[in-house]
């Protein structure tokens, strides 16, 4: 499995929030306007990120020697949870940015002023679970086997004695 890249979230947050702006705008155009941002968003995305920081810190303890009983199935879901942590706090920053984009002509205005605040708060934390979903994937990366140190790379594999295995 890849690191997640930093310039593929950016983009992934870019064209989230450049299309929900885009809808928020033909909402808008027809009258609709979208539900507040609850401020309760925030303390969930801060609670997932926790969740994953301290798998991960459990990961990396294991890694460094400190815990000897860490599942390697968890160790692999932690990654993959924290891969997903990337994404989901890309994708949020995204659509709640849009949503502060939308309502950025009207801050003069006390509910979309509260609106903003709300959204741009969201983002905030988006981006905190992004940023814990980049440093556990750090954590749970697996340095190279040391024996084949010098090696080139070209490995040949003994035959399975199961032709389903490959």
């Amino acid at each position: 499995m890849q690191r997640t890249r930093v310039q593929t979230l950016g983009t992934v947050a870019v064209l989230v929030a450049l299309g929900g702006w885009l809808l928020f705008r033909a909402l808008a155009s027809r009258g609709v306007v979208p539900p507040p941002v609850p401020w309760l968003v925030v303390a969930v995305e801060v609670v997932i990120a926790a969740v994953v920081l301290v798998m991960g810190w459990s990961v990396r303890q294991y890694l460094k020697g400190k815990k000897p009983d860490l599942d390697p199935i968890r160790a692999a879901r932690t990654a993959v949870l924290a891969k997903a942590s990337c994404y989901t706090g890309a994708v949020l920053a995204g659509w709640y940015g849009a949503q502060v984009l939308a309502v950025l002509g009207d801050l003069d205005i006390a509910s979309q002023r509260s609106r903003a605040a709300a959204a741009g708060v969201a983002v905030v934390g988006a981006l905190v679970m992004a940023a814990v979903g980049l440093v556990v994937e750090w954590f749970c990366r697996i340095p190279p086997p040391e024996d084949g140190a010098g090696d080139s790379g070209n490995h040949s594999r003994a035959p399975s004695p199961d032709p389903a295995a490959g």
